[in-house]
């Protein structure tokens, strides 16, 4: 399985967004992680196109957003054309979640679902072949620096069955209270990707916070 960290930008100080999206562009994380929230799903609000898109042109890294937002289909274009690699949405979020999935790859990046603490895993078994990627979010959706809720681990142990049970190539994400003290037990579970927010964005060394990530047993 991969070991991917996936920096929230969500958990970046917004006044020198460029910088921090430089230093995690020098960093090892492949991944750079967007979340996008309406004020709706969410009780939050955070990044739009304009913001993505001048993200974009500061890194290279494969640029992870998470669609947080009520009837997602409306949007899914558009921030592929501001530079998404993938676009994850929740199944919670959408009438019709094969559609929407179809809709991403039409876009031409690839698609993800993700389901919030309370959704079981077995909701998603029968999309699973759309999905280039599950995330499973271990806090409430909507805020940074939540504590990490240990029952998410048994859900992404039951996914990785799921997966290998469909002979799936589907990666999985966690979300939410990873830190390098639990990053080791996450990959072991079957994480194929982590993201991190406070963890990274609040550690003295930033660049060094990944890579305890990455190396953790």
């Amino acid at each position: 399985m991969a070991r991917i960290i996936s920096p929230s930008m969500l958990s970046a100080d917004f006044g020198y967004l460029a910088d921090d999206t430089r230093m995690i562009d020098r960093s090892a994380a492949e991944w750079l992680h967007i979340d996008v929230m309406d004020g709706v799903f969410v009780p939050n609000i955070s990044f739009g196109f304009p913001v993505l898109a001048a993200i974009a042109k500061e890194t290279t890294k494969f640029l992870d957003v998470h669609l947080m937002i009520v009837e997602p289909e409306k949007y899914v274009r558009r921030f592929a054309e501001a530079g998404a690699a993938l676009v994850t949405i929740h199944a919670e979020a959408t009438k019709d979640l094969p559609a929407a999935l179809r809709m991403i790859r039409e876009a031409g990046v690839l698609a993800g679902v993700s389901i919030k603490p309370a959704t079981p895993v077995e909701t998603i078994a029968d999309v699973l072949p759309l999905c280039d990627l599950v995330l499973v979010m271990s806090v409430e959706p909507g805020f940074g620096g939540q504590k990490f809720m240990p029952e998410s681990v048994d859900k992404v142990r039951k996914l990785r069955s799921m997966i290998d049970q469909q002979n799936l190539k589907t990666l999985i994400e966690i979300d939410g209270g990873v830190s390098p003290q639990n990053a080791g037990m996450l990959f072991a579970a079957g994480c194929d990707v982590l993201v991190a927010g406070s963890s990274v964005f609040g550690a003295p060394d930033p660049v060094e916070a990944i890579e305890q990530m990455l190396n953790a047993e």
